[in-house]
């Protein structure tokens, strides 16, 4: 059998670098020049000189970790969370809020001149959160450290599978102060909690919810002791082992209100929620300001997850066509316009990673596309989609890259982007979520 040979990567040579930060890129790290390289300094901020180590250098970028700020900016300030710079939930604390929106707008100006050729951007004011207790839903990690000989409850460290474990968190909300400890050390206490391998933590109106997922059987002795703990901070919880399925026809319905549109939205805690109610809220009211509808338009709403803003909009549209990917999805947002008496909005399950020319749901004669992709974006959709047909197109993303080079393919089509703006959904991360308006020109 023939072998193929394959060179030894060499060893990084520890190198400390003196940098001076001219920008900031779209993750929230510090832009310098090294080598007549880009250089991305995670901690740094622009206008700042640092030292800094060396630890990646490719052919046309490389990395550096902070040492020292040497001179520091302005908006530099002190992070209040005792695990920063050990978890790597947050990025940004050491950026005063403020700057952290006019940083992350800069680098979405900076990706669209890149992808799609735009500038001038007509930038709009941010819909802005406020700075803690924003988070109504979480992900926490559990896995047992081999060093320390005990398992962890937190969040994963920067660049790591590892888990740090936390004593507090103050972007999630009050509800769950004490997850973290009264999780860790039951967990710990007990060895048959150890196949817990992380708790998905929910709060809407219906109460204060936690799905603990496990990979092997829990006895009920072992579990008593978690709901006895749950009982007494008013938590509701429900257990979830190596399948799809969350068990809870025992707990209420969870849902959440949006005041403004008098709507209520049930979902399964499976289904994807915006994190921020507060920034959603403001979203879908600048979403129906932006579109102005006139009552005679036909709106297809694509990624519409369980109808966030397909019945938002039904109320102000002739009609809307809802399609999602995943079924459960479907199925909560047929639920809610049945609930919310909505009858011109109507759902389709369709992956739109699919050719869509024989979809049941594919129509031309619609007036305004309104999209809210994952990460991943819209571009196999947009591909396909006969972009004339519409006047007007609504971009809600949580992704700038994709939206820059999604907005290339809505601009060739012969759009123009007329309003554009931040939410700060994520407050003190490199999360940046952009809404941006197309009218056809």
């Amino acid at each position: 059998m023939a072998q193929i040979f394959k060179a030894k990567k060499k060893p990084l040579k520890q190198q400390t670098l003196t940098l001076n930060i001219t920008a900031m890129d779209h993750q929230g790290r510090g832009v310098a020049k090294h080598n007549n390289k880009v250089c991305f300094v995670s901690g740094a901020l622009m206008n700042e000189k640092v030292t800094a180590t060396l630890i990646e250098d490719k052919a046309k970028y490389s990395s550096a970790k902070l040492v020292k700020v040497i001179n520091p900016s302005d908006a530099r300030t002190q992070p209040f969370c005792q695990h920063y710079n050990h978890c790597g939930g947050c990025q940004l604390q050491h950026l005063e809020i403020n700057q952290q929106v006019a940083e992350k707008q800069n680098a979405v100006t900076q990706l669209f001149q890149k992808f799609a050729k735009l500038s001038d951007l007509n930038w709009q004011a941010p819909l802005l959160s406020k700075p803690t207790h924003y988070r109504r839903s979480a992900r926490i990690a559990v896995m047992y450290d081999k060093a320390a000989k005990k398992m962890r409850v937190g969040y994963r460290a920067p660049s790591s599978k590892n888990v740090i474990s936390i004593e507090q968190c103050d972007v999630l909300s009050k509800a769950f102060t004490n997850v973290f400890s009264i999780f860790e050390t039951l967990i710990n206490q007990y060895k048959a909690l150890h196949s817990i391998s992380h708790l998905q933590l929910c709060q809407n109106e219906a109460g204060n919810f936690i799905v603990i997922r496990h990979t092997k059987a829990i006895p009920d002795e072992a579990k008593s002791y978690i709901q006895e703990a749950a009982n007494a901070q008013q938590w509701l919880i429900t257990w979830q082992d190596n399948s799809d399925v969350i068990e809870q026809a025992h707990l209420p319905t969870p849902y959440y209100f949006l005041e403004k549109f008098n709507l209520k939205f049930e979902f399964g805690l499976g289904n994807f929620i915006q994190v921020n109610d507060e920034v959603n809220q403001a979203m879908l009211a600048q979403s129906v300001n932006w579109l102005n509808l006139q009552g005679n338009e036909q709106v297809l709403d694509l990624f519409c997850g369980i109808g966030n803003f397909s019945l938002v909009l039904a109320q102000h549209a002739k009609s809307v066509i809802g399609v999602e990917g995943v079924a459960s999805a479907v199925a909560m947002a047929t639920q809610n316009a049945q609930t919310n008496s909505i009858t011109n909005a109507h759902f389709h399950c369709f992956d739109l990673t699919q050719k869509i020319e024989t979809a049941q749901w594919f129509n031309k004669a619609l007036d305004v596309l309104v999209l809210d992709p994952s990460r991943t974006g819209a571009m196999a959709v947009l591909e396909q989609l006969p972009l004339k047909q519409f006047k007007t197109i609504l971009y809600v993303s949580c992704d700038p890259v994709t939206l820059a080079r999604d907005s290339a393919i809505i601009s060739q089509a012969g759009f123009e982007v007329t309003k554009i703006g931040l939410m700060n959904m994520f407050p003190h991360t490199g999360h940046i979520e952009t809404m941006a308006l197309f009218q056809r020109r």
